[in-house]
């Protein structure tokens, strides 16, 4: 239907969703959009482990290890920063699919064009428009699965789905070693950025497939639109499981408008709901600087701290896999436990472990293979707290800001945590002195922990409830 409607409407699509039993076609959901974090972690670990290598003579481009890991990072992660909310808002206005098919084109020319860089300057550019392109995915995916996942399942597909990050890093890290050893330095990284291409062109065909969110669609004036499609999902649910669908009882009275302003979506977000927001920030900005300025490094660590330079990835790709591992067996607990006792006892039980950590560092205690055990061990706890940010800010606020709303608390906690982060940690791990190095340990743990606290105080019980109890949506009557 391209008519766009206005008036009152009543509709039961939240419920019908809600009720749908998995199957194959909520599958297609996970792989089409979820799988672009495995993009994102591909990305951010090729440019971590081949640090080494783009700061080598010959390698075409004339930057240092610090600057690789430093600027260039910070430059990605402010990309990432301005594209959640410019892409966020556009979301909100203009619908989930249009938006996650333009964020992923962006992304792929971003990426192709870094493999071709030439200077320091051309790098950066196309490292922050990277940036930019998967900062947008960041919104418009997590708001559409969101809106698409029953909400018994919500929890534990949201975990893992941004958990899914860590098979991407894996990947990344392996890839790294052969090549940077088996070709010459100034090719094995720009074939490391055109894998990613192809991944991305392969996620593209599939994305293809997914559908416009229904809750979007009704709310925004295209009703017969939204019933059209739920009647066709719910078809196809039948036709795969022979399960008879029941009509819900529960309906849902909306108030039909085009589009929401800026100006209504900040004052949902700062005026209705204070606490969400004070929670919002300290979730991401607890695990942004953590991820973006510790994790990310590892490979400077392991270079400067135990001469380890072409074989970063080996490393890397073990923590990859406790990073992973954490969402895929604590999700469930997200669902039946509850959110709050997850989220507090994963933030917090992660950041102790990372103080425990730095002290043995500081201790020389370590070797690069003991200290990689340590960190597998901490952000197998820390995963599943970092993933549970994004489904928290998404489910938390009325559904015409929700895109908004994972933009605005990615951007500013990753701002804070993300672009200060790598700057502060470069320059303390390139001095070579132990403390240093656990310094920038402990200041993330402290943050991990403060951010698990005010989940204990301001957590909101979201486990297996509907978006719409939750936080009503403003167009509701």
């Amino acid at each position: 239907m391209s008519d766009v409607q206005t008036g009152t409407v009543r509709t039961k699509v939240p419920a019908r969703l809600d009720r749908l039993p998995w199957s194959r076609w909520h599958w297609m959901i996970v792989v089409g959009l979820g799988t672009v974090w495995i993009l994102d972690g591909l990305e951010v670990t090729i440019v971590g482990n081949l640090s080494a290598q783009l700061a080598q003579p010959g390698s075409g481009l004339d930057i240092s290890q610090a600057q690789v890991a430093g600027t260039a990072a910070a430059l990605y992660v402010s990309g990432a920063c301005s594209g959640a909310l410019f892409f966020g808002w556009l979301t909100d206005r203009f619908g989930r699919k249009k938006l996650f098919i333009i964020t992923l084109l962006v992304y792929l020319v971003a990426t192709l064009m870094t493999a071709f860089s030439f200077s320091v300057w051309w790098f950066y550019l196309f490292r922050f428009l990277t940036g930019f392109g998967i900062g947008g995915e960041y919104a418009a995916i997590n708001s559409a699965i969101d809106e698409l996942i029953p909400s018994r399942h919500r929890g534990r597909i949201d975990l893992l789905i941004n958990g899914s990050y860590w098979l991407g890093a894996a990947g990344g890290a392996l890839l790294t070693v052969p090549l940077l050893n088996n070709l010459a330095v100034n090719i094995g990284w720009r074939i490391a950025f055109g894998l990613g291409v192809v991944l991305g062109l392969a996620i593209l065909v599939v994305r293809r497939h997914v559908p416009e969110s229904p809750r979007w669609l009704f709310i925004h004036g295209r009703g017969d639109e939204a019933e059209r499609i739920v009647g066709g999902i719910e078809d196809e649910v039948h036709r795969e499981t022979g399960i008879r669908l029941e009509e819900p009882e529960q309906e849902i009275t909306i108030r039909q408008r085009r589009s929401i302003g800026f100006v209504k979506i900040a004052h949902t977000m700062v005026a209705l709901y204070p606490r969400r927001t004070v929670l919002g920030l300290a979730l991401f900005i607890g695990q942004a600087f953590m991820y973006n300025a510790i994790t990310f490094g590892y490979a400077q660590i392991l270079s400067i701290h135990f001469d380890i330079v072409t074989y970063t990835g080996y490393y890397f790709a073990v923590i990859a896999v406790g990073n992973f591992l954490g969402p895929l067996v604590l999700g469930p607990l997200f669902d039946t436990v509850g959110r709050i006792p997850m989220i507090s006892g994963t933030y917090i039980g992660s950041g102790l472990l990372l103080l425990g950590t730095a002290w043995l560092f500081d201790q020389g205690m370590l070797t690069a293979v003991t200290l990689t055990a340590c960190w597998s061990v901490v952000l197998f706890f820390a995963s599943a707290g970092a993933s549970s940010a994004y489904l928290t800010v998404s489910e938390i606020f009325p559904m015409e800001t929700r895109a908004m709303a994972i933009a605005f608390f990615y951007a500013i906690g990753t701002a804070v945590g993300g672009i200060s982060g790598p700057l502060i940690f470069a320059n303390l791990v390139e001095t070579g002195v132990p403390r240093d190095t656990a310094l920038a340990f402990a200041i993330g743990a402290v943050l991990m922990i403060a951010a698990g606290l005010v989940e204990l105080f301001l957590g909101v019980k979201a486990e297996r409830r509907s978006l719409e109890s939750i936080a009503k949506p403003l167009t509701a009557e």
